[in-house]
């Protein structure tokens, strides 16, 4: 399976992103995606998931600011990143897991990564 990120970019403080994560190759038809970010010198950080059954999670720091979505064929996942911050800076990575249970917030989980799209907020 590969996974390939885009969207990422230089936005000033309160400015939107919308990043997508293209899945293809021998991935099945179950599983759960995720997105993570990654800022230089702190450890990778789960942000939001969905399910196999479709349900999807946030972590308290995308809550009511990002939104994931996911096209009809699964094959693309999206983030919507609103009134962005200069702590949203970060690699930001989509993840896959081929399990089928509930997605994870633990990046341990996760079979296939994506090599990362870069955002930087500017205050």
């Amino acid at each position: 399976g590969q996974l390939v990120e885009s969207g990422g970019g230089s936005v000033q403080s309160g400015g939107s992103l919308r990043l997508s994560c293209a899945a293809s190759g021998n991935i099945g038809s179950v599983f759960s995606m995720g997105w993570f970010r990654q800022a230089p010198g702190k450890e990778r950080e789960w942000i939001s998931c969905i399910a196999p059954d479709g349900r999807i999670k946030y972590a308290d720091s995308a809550k009511g600011r990002f939104t994931l979505s996911q096209d009809s064929a699964k094959s693309t996942l999206y983030l919507q990143m609103n009134s962005l911050e200069p702590g949203d800076a970060a690699m930001y990575y989509c993840a896959l897991d081929t399990s089928a249970g509930p997605c994870s917030e633990y990046h341990g989980y996760y079979n296939y990564w994506g090599q990362g799209t870069q955002v930087t907020v500017s205050s």
